[in-house]
């Protein structure tokens, strides 16, 4: 991405792995989350949780694999066809994740739920999960870099840190370089800023771009 171009949508991860249990007329529903990049990731998470609950009912699957979640896959795992792998995954689809595999471990609790009863449970599983985790943006920012002399470096770092503005590494050699991430709209002001902070002898240059996750509220 270059300034001026459109600004792609930001892509959405959960936070990090975790795990989340809840019960329904005496049945347990143990639901394990985490990023996946590729299918085969996703499938050892899965069976992994297999071999951890062997003794379990169910250890239904579902997961999207991919920036335009290019590979999705709901499994059943034995409960009845449709009640369990695709609430599962719907619940994913909703959310706008990408990269994410997802477990609902069941043990029986003797009473039956129905079909709208389990798809509900798995659904409110994952999605309690999700809650749990909490769902990030991959948003895209660009590197500037600000060049200083040693003499000016400690009243400019100071400055930085006091600002909103958001720091990354600070590199010293025959001069001091600060790296900064920016959202394109954040590159204007902070030029001008970092002018009316200098008297105009520093500049930032456009060095690179990254991506940053950050919370969603």
């Amino acid at each position: 991405m270059s300034v001026g171009e459109p600004t792609p949508k930001p892509a959405r991860l959960i936070a990090g792995p975790g795990q989340h249990e809840m019960e329904i007329k005496k049945s347990r529903f143990i639901c394990s989350i985490a990023r996946a990049t590729s299918e085969a990731e996703a499938r050892a998470f899965h069976e992994r949780l297999k071999k951890q609950y062997w003794d379990a009912n169910h250890n239904c699957l579902a997961y999207l694999i991919g920036e335009r979640n290019e590979f999705q896959k709901a499994n059943d795992d034995g409960e009845p066809s449709g009640t369990a792998g695709v609430p599962m995954l719907e619940v994913l689809k909703k959310r706008e994740l990408i990269n994410t595999v997802v477990v609902v471990t069941r043990y029986f609790g003797g009473t039956k739920l129905g079909a709208g009863g389990l798809i509900r449970a798995y659904g409110q599983s994952v999605s309690d999960v999700i809650d749990a985790v909490g769902i990030v943006e991959r948003r895209p920012f660009f590197l500037l870099t600000v060049r200083s002399s040693h003499q000016d470096a400690g009243r400019i770092e100071n400055a930085l840190r006091a600002s909103a503005y958001k720091l990354g590494e600070v590199a010293y050699g025959g001069d001091v370089g600060f790296e900064v991430h920016l959202d394109e709209n954040e590159i204007a002001p902070f030029r001008a800023w970092l002018a009316e902070l200098t008297g105009g002898r520093n500049q930032a240059e456009i060095t690179g771009q990254a991506f940053i996750e950050v919370p969603v509220s």
